[in-house]
């Protein structure tokens, strides 16, 4: 794909949503963190209905550590993987406490040193809480930029190296928003809806579906 599609790619997408986010509901850094850690095989949709009731009894570190692993449990049971999740949020919370007076630190490698927080999840906190210019490649980023051609890669890494160099900087904040929200409700993963889509003439998908 050309630069100029990759422009107008994105172009098209920030006209329709120019001030995109995550679909996660949060408050503060640490709410982000918290609904980005049990976010992991779970739908956004799970982690709201979990973290909305969760953050009304504890949205600061101090106030998780008080809640418990079990008492953390009962609030996120219905999202899998739940038991490592609360252990891991208890171990962040541990680790905010003693060494970033319990704030968010703006650095990947402190990120990434939190239990269950990877290189995608940092990516995602990096973007969204501190406004870098990041583009976090989860299943739909990885599934859009190959199934389009706008960024070819066999792993999440040479994709995202790949939209590093390619996607203009202009673009960069928001790309990975707008290529999640796309995948997720247009170019899905089973049948993507190719006559209701804003990029079909730009995309260069060899098997489009036109029912």
């Amino acid at each position: 794909m050309n630069k100029r599609k990759r422009y107008d790619i994105l172009y098209r997408l920030r006209e329709q949503n120019p001030y995109p986010t995550t679909e996660l509901i949060f408050h503060s850094p640490f709410e982000l963190l918290i609904a980005a850690l049990l976010s992991a095989k779970s739908t956004d949709h799970s982690v709201n209905n979990a973290t909305r009731q969760l953050f009304q009894v504890a949205n600061t570190a101090q106030d998780m550590l008080f809640l418990g692993i079990e008492g953390i449990k009962s609030y996120i049971k219905s999202i899998g993987l739940f038991n490592r999740k609360a252990e891991n949020i208890i171990k962040t919370c541990r680790m905010l406490i003693k060494h970033h007076q319990s704030q968010i630190p703006e650095d990947r490698t402190a990120l990434e040193a939190l239990p269950g927080v990877g290189h995608k999840t940092a990516n995602l906190i990096l973007n969204i809480a501190f406004d870098w210019p990041t583009i976090s490649v989860d299943t739909h980023v990885f599934r859009v930029s190959n199934r389009t051609r706008f960024a070819i890669g066999k792993d999440v890494k040479t994709v995202e190296k790949k939209l590093l160099t390619v996607v203009p900087k202009m673009f960069k904040l928001h790309c990975h928003h707008w290529l999640v929200l796309h995948g997720r409700y247009t170019c899905i993963a089973r049948s993507p809806r190719c006559t209701s889509c804003l990029i079909e003439d730009l995309c260069e998908y060899n098997h489009k579906s036109h029912l």
